[in-house]
């Protein structure tokens, strides 16, 4: 059984803390395994892999718009957080299903694919790229997460109403020739969020 729980907007770096708490438990008594759906305020986040020169904006501008640029410990490189994207933590223990990373990156990248589908869009894998991709080049979704004594945290962005506009402050994760999009951007309507978060939360349950 999953433990869902809904954060809402929140902080980045409270967001954070509170994985941090979550993965201590699990580590500890071995009988949890958390989902937790969320959004954040516009932010940018650097993981173990990632180099300030993928943020393109200038930190005076940013700062002036009250975006932080955060470095982390998950995998992959710059990416973007700001509302109306719904960000998703598995922190899980693999132990409890397979010990296996590259398995459970694969896993979530097909719950994501699974998703998406069924606004009539096909989300796809790019071969040595972690994340899912629609057209070949329009990454919808990025994945990058930490994982410690085989419990996980960290996880995926998925765009689903949010301004991509705020993408050009930075090459996201670290790849020039890739473009990004967005579920509304791709079917053309609005999207009701909580409609997104209610089949995220089925399509997890139904793979975990």
């Amino acid at each position: 059984m999953l433990e869902i729980q809904n954060w809402g907007l929140i902080d980045y770096e409270k967001a954070w803390e509170r994985q941090k708490e979550i993965v201590e438990d699990i580590q500890k008594n071995r009988s949890r395994n958390v989902l937790a759906l969320c959004q954040h305020p516009s932010v940018i986040t650097i993981g173990r892999a990632g180099s300030s020169n993928n943020v393109i904006a200038d930190e005076k501008f940013l700062s002036s718009l009250g975006i932080k640029v955060i470095y982390n410990d998950r995998g992959g490189d710059a990416t973007l957080h700001n509302p109306g994207q719904l960000v998703g933590y598995p922190i899980f223990n693999l132990s409890a299903y397979k010990e296996d990373l590259h398995w459970f990156l694969r896993e979530v990248e097909e719950c994501i694919i699974e998703l998406i589908s069924n606004y009539g869009i096909k989300g796809e894998r790019i071969e040595g790229l972690t994340g899912v991709w629609v057209g070949g080049n329009r990454k919808i979704c990025a994945i990058g997460i930490h994982c410690s004594r085989w419990v996980t945290s960290h996880g995926f962005a998925l765009n689903v109403v949010n301004n991509l506009s705020e993408f050009n402050f930075i090459i996201p994760c670290g790849i020039k020739d890739k473009d990004v999009t967005s579920i509304r951007k791709e079917v053309g309507t609005d999207i009701d969020m909580n409609e997104v978060v209610i089949k995220c939360i089925n399509v997890f349950e139904h793979h975990f």
